[in-house]
């Protein structure tokens, strides 16, 4: 029986993960509390969840045979350096091309993981999770934690004095 993992985050690394789970016959269950994969990538107008997410003008300052995954290289066509929207439709096609979507949970929040009682034997996790409201609790044998460390602004207002938040 496939070990299940728990893979919390869709962004590059929680992509990957589910990826690399796949090619080493794990089950992975993915857990995104957005409606959609990319993480930071995935453009928004407004960030109403408070989320760090990329600007409307950016452009990679790597090239792209530096961000690329290794085994799923951009299409020559694709600029040296891209905006976000041509990165994100890198990841879109990576997702597609590997059949990841369908491992995500979308809109669901992870609350909590926790050691099970008996960890020291089986090494197991208990994961709680929330989706519109709903709690629910699942045994894991591993957890990859792919959040990012983007995850929450880092406003340092306090050391600017007369700024303010906007």
């Amino acid at each position: 029986m496939a070990k299940k993992i728990a893979v919390i985050g869709a962004g590059v690394s929680g992509l990957s993960s589910i990826k690399c789970c796949l090619d080493e016959n794990l089950e992975p269950t993915c857990f995104e509390r957005s409606s959609d994969f990319g993480g930071l990538w995935k453009y928004a107008e407004t960030s109403n969840d408070g989320m760090t997410r990329v600007y409307r003008s950016l452009v990679t300052n790597v090239c792209k045979e530096m961000s690329c995954y290794s085994d799923f290289p951009f299409q020559e066509d694709y600029p040296n350096y891209m905006s976000h929207e041509k990165f994100w439709n890198y990841l879109r096609e990576f997702a597609e091309h590997f059949d990841l979507l369908k491992y995500i949970r979308f809109k669901t929040t992870v609350c909590s993981v926790t050691q099970r009682p008996d960890f020291s034997e089986t090494g197991q996790w208990d994961v709680v999770t929330e989706t519109n409201g709903k709690q629910d609790r699942a045994v894991f044998d591993a957890v990859m934690v792919c959040t990012g460390h983007f995850l929450s602004p880092n406003l340092p207002l306090e050391s600017f004095p007369g700024s303010s938040q906007h």
